[in-house]
């Protein structure tokens, strides 16, 4: 629990949690949000068609796909630089601790969360794959997929990070010192996570149901968190899920519409695809991962009682 009791060690009043929301709101959604808005009215021949193309997130006006991932990712940005300046200025803390509960930041933790899924990506796509190739057309330009593997793997982690530090690890340690259980951050910060996603494209097309899948992968990676005593392993799952979900396979549909090696031509449906990361992958990761770290006391940090740790002087104590 040593993670999430890392909230005691700056503010952790209802006030500085509500201050630092809203800066993180107003830098993702309304300081992050001017370049897009400003490159889609240079795209825009009018008000008219300007309005319009605002209700599908400009996507309409024919800007490149490289150009827009970036113009996104910019947005994730700021909302991320905004919340680390709420939690550094008012609520008085360490940015680290936010991170991890470690002394620094394990980067082994990352890059090995990030190689077990990117690998496993891979494998269920040539499944999938394998089994309709009907379903997928060869979508590979050179200088597009190029440019496109490079923002992805050095710009895409920016928007990921957001989400983790946001969900696993700031509003996970808030919850938690709130409710005093770590079960009860997670479903909380999973929900929200899942229903954050509501906007997204594949919802509309699949219905509410994809919310097993979000709201599935937001309680892995909260685990992740709980038992790991950081978000480096969420970090890495993250990025590689969604660099991934940008170079691999793409649809007219899906919340990245890039340039990737695969245009997705099937008709949108609910399928084993959809559960079969929920019911089957995640637990074999978590396994994978329990057994790499050694988790121990499963009980005690998924359901046990969240104190604030006693303070002492350390200098008492040397000889």
């Amino acid at each position: 629990m040593k993670f999430i009791q890392q909230a005691y060690n700056g503010e952790n009043s209802w006030f500085s949690y509500a201050l630092t929301i809203f800066l993180f709101f107003f830098g993702w959604q309304l300081i992050g949000i001017i370049p897009l808005v400003l490159t889609a009215f240079s795209y825009a021949e009018n008000m008219d068609d300007f309005s319009r193309a605002a209700l599908d997130n400009f996507t309409t006006l024919g800007i490149d796909a490289n150009l827009y991932l970036v113009l996104m990712i910019f947005m994730f940005f700021c909302g991320l630089v905004f919340l680390l300046l709420g939690i550094k200025f008012l609520h008085k803390r360490k940015i680290r601790t936010v991170f991890t509960s470690r002394t620094k930041l394990d980067w082994n933790r990352v890059l090995f969360a990030f190689s077990t899924w990117f690998i496993a990506g891979i494998i269920m796509f040539m499944i999938s794959y394998l089994m309709a190739p009907e379903d997928y057309v060869w979508n590979f330009k050179l200088v597009p997929f190029v440019i496109l593997v490079l923002i992805s793997f050095f710009l895409l982690p920016i928007q990921t990070s957001m989400e983790e530090v946001l969900f696993r690890g700031y509003l996970m340690q808030g919850f938690g010192t709130w409710f005093k259980k770590g079960i009860i951050a997670l479903i909380i910060t999973s929900v929200i996570f899942g229903l954050l996603h509501g906007s997204n494209p594949e919802v509309e097309k699949l219905g509410w149901i994809t919310m097993v899948f979000y709201i599935g992968t937001g309680l892995l990676l909260g685990v992740f968190a709980l038992m790991d005593e950081g978000i480096e392993l969420s970090l890495g799952f993250h990025a590689a899920n969604n660099i991934l979900t940008a170079v691999l396979v793409t649809a007219n549909w899906s919340a990245f519409q890039t340039d990737a090696l695969f245009m997705d031509v099937s008709e949108p449906s609910v399928s084993w695809e959809l559960f079969m990361p929920v019911l089957i992958l995640y637990p074999m990761v978590l396994f994978i991962f329990s057994k790499k770290y050694n988790w121990k006391n499963w009980k005690e940090k998924m359901f046990g009682t969240i104190r604030k740790p006693i303070e002492f002087d350390e200098d008492r104590f040397i000889a």
